[in-house]
């Protein structure tokens, strides 16, 4: 009962899918005295369990968190098979043991499972990897299989037995209640953190990576940079065509800007609200990102109907002055694109690069009205494109 409530309070304690995954395979490796362990779900619509945490001793060829380790569910037909057969005649999904010294007529054919559920690909897998038994259990979420949780002990350990599979069945059952709930959390989250038209990340989770950026640019020179973006003609194309097709303006810029981002490694793609949307990056050089928000402007220029965007860049690396908070660094970026607006121009417009007296920090810095982010942002504009 000790192990099962560690388990239960190891995957609450969870915030992320990998750390849910990891504290069920630990927990029941715990559980079970089991030298290995692993978790791994069923995707269904490419035929294949995909391991996605191993721990424990693992072997050399086992990474904990593996990009792209995967078995053919025909080579483990108890998965289809076996464990089916069982659903459906009303004995439920249950877990089953396998040995290293498992007789191989005892498995049949190889890839088959025997009366016993026994595969000889588990057979041979733990024999390859020095492991003398192994128990394996269903991990079941919304009455469907979802896939399967993995313990082994070493070769030469006590053999695991029935009651062993019987308490590995339970241990599967909380673990996939575990799994549900972190699955929720994350479908919550994404909501959270995610503009609903275009998928790209929402205001809110610019402000969390931005303000992270800033204290380790504080704590540590990082380069932080922003690329704002307003698009041009959004209220035309509105009047004009309908908000269906200022949708799918939307949605081909957002996938514009995703392609550029994806030049900047790690950068975050977003939008703002409206026809806003920004590029923050960390850690790349300056010039790289002015680089490509030049991109990004000649690719939205050919969008169509679009009228292009006009694309404000602020960067740490740039002679802005301290940047000690995130505000500053995106009323630097706002302005910019401001100046760019007004300017009509189809190149970005970069904070500081026209010497101290540049416009840009001028406005970013004028307190009260005219100064970004306080709804009178007139100061650069010339009349407005339509």
């Amino acid at each position: 009962m000790r192990a099962v409530v560690a388990l239960a309070q190891g995957m609450a304690a969870a915030r992320t899918p990998d750390e849910s995954w990891r504290a069920a395979a630990e927990g029941a490796r715990h559980a079970l005295d089991g030298g290995f362990a692993a978790l791994s779900v069923w995707e269904r619509e490419l035929g294949r369990l995909r391991v996605l945490v191993n721990v424990g001793d693992r072997a050399p060829d086992e990474e904990e968190f593996p990009d792209a380790e995967t078995y053919p569910v025909h080579r483990f037909p108890e998965i289809t098979e076996f464990l089916h057969e069982r659903w459906a005649g009303g004995i439920g999904p249950s877990a089953w043991v396998e040995t290293a010294e498992a007789a191989e007529d005892a498995a049949g054919p190889a890839g088959s499972a025997g009366p016993e559920g026994r595969c000889l690909q588990r057979v041979e897998a733990l024999r390859s990897r020095g492991r003398g038994s192994c128990v394996v259990a269903p991990v079941v979420l919304r009455g469907r299989a979802w896939g399967e949780l993995y313990v082994a002990r070493p070769a030469g350990a006590e053999v695991f037995g029935t009651e062993d599979a019987e308490f590995a069945t339970v241990l599967a059952a909380v673990a996939a209640a575990g799994i549900a709930q972190t699955e929720q959390v994350e479908e919550a989250r994404q909501l959270a953190f995610t503009d609903a038209l275009t998928g790209l990340a929402n205001r809110r989770a610019v402000d969390v990576r931005l303000g992270e950026a800033i204290e380790r640019h504080r704590a540590d020179g990082t380069a932080v940079s922003l690329v704002v973006c307003d698009m041009n003609g959004l209220k035309w194309v509105n009047d004009t065509h309908g908000h269906a097709a200022g949708d799918r303006l939307l949605e081909r810029f957002g996938s514009v800007l995703s392609l550029c981002g994806a030049m900047l490694p790690g950068a975050l793609a977003a939008r703002l609200g409206g026809d806003e949307f920004c590029l923050l990056a960390v850690g790349p050089p300056a010039d790289d990102v002015v680089r490509v928000a030049g991109e990004l402007c000649r690719r939205a220029a050919d969008l169509e109907l679009g009228e292009g965007v006009a694309c404000g860049v602020a960067s740490t690396q740039d002679p802005i002055g301290a940047v000690r908070s995130a505000r500053r660094l995106f009323r630097l970026a706002d302005a910019a694109q401001y100046r760019a607006k007004a300017e009509r121009s189809p190149k970005p417009v970069v904070a500081g690069r026209q010497g101290p007296d540049d416009p840009v920090l001028r406005l970013a810095d004028r307190p009260g009205p005219g100064a970004p982010g306080t709804g009178d942002r007139r100061s650069f504009r010339g009349r407005s494109p339509r």
